[in-house]
Parts: C-alpha cells; sequence; structure tokens
C-alpha cells in the first residue's frame, strides 16, 4: 500500500492579471507512438482554449451589435481570463467574460453566456461548456485531450514553462550590489535568491536579462576599509569609523603574504596597496559566496569606471551625466552648486549632484550609472535595494525622468523588507552580522534559496532552522523535492517491471486525481508568465508546492505499475507518461528557484 504524503497547509496559487502565455502548438502535441484511438487535439490547454473563446465571443459580440462599432473597443484577447474552479465538480475551467460584456451590449450575463456556451461546446477537445450562476461559463475538456499535455510536457522537457510574454523586453537587473568592504550577510542573501530567480523567470518569458552587481568601490568607504586592513597588519588598533572583525585580520594576513615588504612603504603607498589587495581578495570571497548560491551576475559594474577619466578628453561619465541632465533642460545653478531639479517628477525635493566646492555627490554617481545602462541598450532598468533604501524610489524614478525616459514604463525599484532567522548566531569572522556562507553551512543551500524565494519581497519574513533542516512534509523544500525524487523511483520501478512509454493513450487518464493533476500540469506556463509580469518568483514556488501535493495524491490512487500477475497495459504505460511529465515540470519550476531537484531521497 503506497505511503499516504499529506500536504504541508493549503497551497492556492494567485491568479492575478498576466499577459496570456504563447499557445502551444497544436500539432507538437502529436504523440510519436499513436494512441490507441485517434483525439481532437483543438484544445489541449487553458491558452488554446482562451484563445477560441475570444474568437466566439468575437463573433458574438458583432452579431450583438449588428456591425455597427468597434468589436475592440469591447473586448480583447487579454480579456479573456481562465480560472480553475475551487469546486471540481465545476469543470476544469471557468470564465466570467459574460458578466464582464453583458451590460455594455444590453443583455443579461446568462443569455450572453448561453449564447457564448452553445459555440463553446462544439470545440473540439471541449467536453461540455455550462452556465453557472449569474453568468459563469464552465468548461470541461475531453479526457484525452486534457491529457495531451502529458505529451506535449515531455517533448519540451526543459522548455516547458518558457513563453514570450516578455519576449522584445531588454531589462537590466540590479541586485545585492554589496560593498566589496566585508562579506555577504543575511539581508544580502534575500535579494540573491529573490533577483535572480525573478532574472530566470524573465528569462524563461522571452526577456533579454543582464543581472548586474553594481560594485561600490569608490569613495571614502574604500578608504576606511583599507586604513583597517593596514592597521590590522600594522598591529594597531581598528582606526575611528573603520570595519571590525576577524575577516579583517585574515585579510590583513593575505595582503602580507601577497605583499611581504607591505610595511616598509611610505604609509600612502601602502595604504593604496593595503586597499586594492583586500579589495581584490574581499571582491573574489563575495563572487565565490555568490556562486556557491548558484547566484552568477552576467555583468559585474564598477563604480570606479564613471569617475575615471577618459584621456581623450579628460572627462568622466559623471562629468557627462551633468550636462546630458543640463540638455534634458531639468538642471539648473543656484549658490555655486549645480541642482537637478527632480521635484519636477515627483521627488521631495530637489538634488544636488555637484556641490559649491566642485565635489560630485553620490546623486551625480547615480545618474551616470543610470545613463550608462542606457547606452548598453537596456530600455528598462529594475533595481532591488533594501528595507532601508525607501528614499531612493522618488529619487531614481525622478532621475529617469530628468534623463528623458518615462518614470512609468522605464524604470521599477523593488524594495525588499528584512528577514531573520530564528537562533541565527553572528558570524565570528565579521562579529555583528549573519553572513551568507555561514547560513549555507547551517541550512543548506536549497533550504536557504526555496525559503527565501517562497514569500513576497515586500513581506517581513523570518525562517524556522528546525523546519527546514527537517526531512518531514511541514517542510515545504524538502516537500517538493521529495515529490520529484517519488517520481524519479517510480520511473526507475516501472522500468524494471516492464513499463515503458510506448503506448499513450490519454482518453484514459479518467481518474478525478489525473483531472486535478493534469489541469495542475496545463497551467505551468501561465505561472511562469505572471511571476515574470509581476517579479514575483514565490508564486512558482507555491505552485510547484500544489503540484506536489496532487502528484502524492494521485500516486496513492492510481498504480504506474501492475499488481501481482497483472499485465501491462496502455492505462499503465500512459501513467508513466503523467508521471515523468510531473517530474520534468517540478523539476523545471525548482530550477526557475535555483534549487536543485534531486533524483533520490
Amino acid at each position: 500500500m503506497p505511503t499516504r504524503i499529506a500536504s504541508p497547509g493549503e497551497r492556492a496559487v494567485s491568479s492575478r492579471r498576466i499577459r496570456p502565455a504563447a499557445a502551444a502548438d497544436a500539432a507538437s502535441a502529436l504523440p510519436r507512438t499513436p494512441p490507441a484511438r485517434p483525439i481532437d487535439l483543438a484544445v489541449v490547454n487553458p491558452d488554446q482554449l482562451a484563445d477560441h473563446l475570444y474568437a466566439i465571443v468575437t463573433r458574438v459580440v458583432e452579431r450583438r451589435r449588428g456591425g455597427r462599432g468597434s468589436v475592440d473597443s469591447l473586448v480583447a484577447r487579454t480579456d479573456i481570463r481562465l480560472e480553475r474552479p475551487r469546486n471540481r465538480d465545476h469543470g476544469d475551467w471557468a470564465s466570467n467574460v459574460a458578466m464582464r460584456l453583458a451590460k455594455p451590449l444590453g443583455v443579461s450575463p446568462r443569455e450572453l453566456a448561453e449564447e457564448i456556451a452553445v459555440d463553446a461546446g462544439r470545440l473540439e477537445g471541449v467536453a461540455s461548456a455550462e452556465v453557472a450562476g449569474p453568468g459563469f461559463i464552465n468548461f470541461r475538456l475531453d479526457a484525452g485531450a486534457a491529457g495531451v499535455v502529458a505529451k506535449v510536457i515531455l517533448d519540451a522537457g526543459e522548455a516547458y514553462g518558457r513563453n514570450v510574454t516578455q519576449a522584445g523586453s531588454t531589462i537590466n537587473l540590479e541586485f545585492v550590489s554589496a560593498n566589496p568592504t566585508g562579506p555577504l550577510h543575511i539581508g544580502h542573501t534575500r535579494w540573491a535568491a529573490l533577483g535572480d530567480s525573478i532574472a530566470r523567470v524573465l528569462k524563461a518569458s522571452g526577456a533579454q536579462v543582464a543581472s548586474e552587481y553594481y560594485i561600490n568601490d569608490a569613495g571614502s568607504q574604500m578608504d576606511k576599509f583599507g586604513a583597517s586592513v593596514l592597521a590590522a597588519a600594522k598591529g594597531e588598533p581598528t582606526p575611528p569609523d573603520g570595519y571590525p572583525g576577524q575577516y579583517i585580520a585574515d585579510l590583513a594576513a593575505a595582503v602580507l603574504e601577497r605583499e611581504p615588504d607591505l610595511l616598509a612603504l611610505p604609509d600612502d603607498e601602502a595604504l593604496g596597496r593595503a586597499r586594492e589587495i583586500a579589495y581584490e581578495l574581499q571582491l573574489a570571497e563575495i563572487r565565490q559566496a555568490l556562486r556557491d548560491f548558484n547566484v552568477e551576475f552576467d555583468v559585474w559594474f564598477s563604480e570606479r569606471t564613471l569617475h575615471a577619466k577618459d584621456p581623450r578628453t579628460d572627462r568622466s561619465l559623471v562629468d557627462d551625466a551633468v550636462e546630458r541632465l543640463r540638455a534634458q533642460g531639468h538642471v539648473f545653478d543656484r549658490d555655486g552648486a549645480v541642482w537637478v531639479r527632480t521635484t519636477d517628477f515627483g521627488d521631495d525635493k530637489d538634488r544636488v549632484i555637484r556641490r559649491s566646492n566642485g565635489v560630485y555627490t553620490y546623486f551625480a554617481a547615480d545618474a551616470a550609472y543610470y545613463l550608462n545602462k542606457g547606452d548598453r541598450g537596456f530600455r528598462h532598468k529594475i533595481y532591488l535595494l533594501g528595507a532601508d533604501h525607501h528614499g531612493y524610489v522618488h529619487r531614481l524614478r525622478a532621475l529617469a525622468g530628468a534623463a528623458g525616459d518615462d518614470p512609468d514604463r522605464d524604470i521599477e525599484v523593488l524594495i525588499g523588507q528584512l528577514v531573520s532567522i530564528n537562533g541565527a548566531k553572528l558570524s565570528k569572522r565579521a562579529g555583528n552580522i549573519i553572513e551568507l556562507t555561514d547560513l549555507q553551512r547551517w541550512l543548506g543551500t536549497d533550504a536557504l534559496r526555496y525559503s527565501l524565494s517562497r514569500s513576497p519581497a515586500d513581506s517581513p519574513l523570518t525562517l524556522d532552522p528546525e523546519l527546514l533542516r527537517s526531512h518531514t512534509n511541514d517542510n515545504p523544500v524538502y516537500y517538493v523535492q521529495y515529490a520529484h525524487a517519488r517520481t524519479r523511483s517510480v520511473s526507475r520501478n516501472a522500468q524494471a517491471a516492464g513499463v515503458a512509454r510506448s503506448a499513450f493513450a490519454p482518453e484514459l487518464l479518467g481518474h478525478e486525481t489525473e483531472s486535478a493533476l493534469l489541469g495542475a500540469l496545463q497551467e505551468f506556463p501561465r505561472i511562469v508568465a505572471q511571476a515574470a509580469e509581476l517579479r514575483e518568483p514565490h508564486r512558482v514556488a507555491r505552485y510547484v508546492e500544489e503540484l506536489a501535493g496532487l502528484y502524492h495524491k494521485w500516486y496513492d490512487s492510481c498504480r504506474v505499475i501492475p499488481l501481482g500477475e497483472e499485465p501491462v497495459t496502455d492505462l499503465h504505460r500512459t501513467r508513466l507518461w503523467l508521471n515523468d511529465a510531473t517530474g520534468q515540470v517540478i523539476r523545471n519550476g525548482l530550477g526557475l528557484l535555483g534549487v536543485s531537484a534531486p533524483e533520490r531521497m
């Protein structure tokens, strides 16, 4: 008797507005091995159903209006939204399109729904289209049409879930961007997980994305960092406002190993060498910590680049930025200083970009960096900032406006809330932070990445380490990974028992748990598209948890391997398709979160 695995709580997936994912090519759904009987593939997923429904609604509206006025003014393809009914007895999909169009057409919602349902019920692959309540239309797919998704998934493999809803977007996604003056801490950890997952779902949805780390390697903090390392190398106390911690002593030892004659150099030269070597070593450690966390950046951008003088012009990108903003008409001079009139774009006050003494402000570097992103071809810029950076939202939006861009279209600033972990200890090396590397060793990369990605960024988060380290169904990452491992175990055991994917008869997948599982599998591309549009990868995490629960229920009810001396039938072979398809989707979903999908547990 298979072991019963309970779902860890309610695992609903939200259905906020998304742009429709690309419909799968029906021709690609044709199985390589002919099914037991021909089936109709006109409707095999919700996007295809929505496409057909849009065509039907357009015809109904045209008939109702007698050719008067534009149909487009009343209904667009994006208005056709299909939802999964909470009660599966009501069918596979439901639409409220009749309720939305009834008033402008001057007809009752039920009457309009009945008219739409008549045509929809004739669609090949749709078993029924029924009107319910005030005007909902409930659709039930043929078992064969619904089951074809298993073949579609396995044919697509790792590509299943990819869509084109973000095609044409060129996005620069900046996140983490910690000062290279110390190790990454728990706050950076959350943005590393979320930022990388956002990049993954955007790329899976067709966007051209460059994930970027902005290295704050210019300014006074670097001098304080160098002075701290040099003091440690000399055996002196940490300077006022310097950086404490064992990691500074470790860096000092590494610097002396690299530069044995450091302390014999003049003070200014020794400070410069200590700063640069320690900077190189610390940045390498940051890169490795992120790499171990399954986070790879496409671009590491040095702030120094913005201040470096072009030998041909003796001007820097910061110099040019001031003049470029002036050319847009939003720069003015007052009291010897140069200002940007950011209040024109909703900022709470105008910003000084160059002080009266000729020194540039941090805002100048921000401006040069923003303009540089556009110069590199990125139309859309996304900044992921910490909870203490709320003041930057209006500032960066105003900067976009001053640069001639549209603040509502060309820039996004996402603010993440704090994360804490019960029982986490401060770093022994840094002394006053919880390090990313310590968290990885304690909780594991998979548990940490999954847990940080499964909650919205704008909600404070407290993690329970005992739960994350447990091998129980209450641990979400274990629950999902176990489901994947189980699909692989079933596949291996099926092969040993002589069950192969040598036949595919999707019309045989009629059990209620199969219907529920197939319905969830159909939704994956839409979930990915939704996560990309809303910049919310937690939707993928909640989805794979729901899918894991549906798989476990199916596993308890439906056998892939015959009992005893029972012969192997096409039902067993087709269920193996469904088993393997579920494993593929869980694997694809975990991959979008930077989490592994183990073969065994």
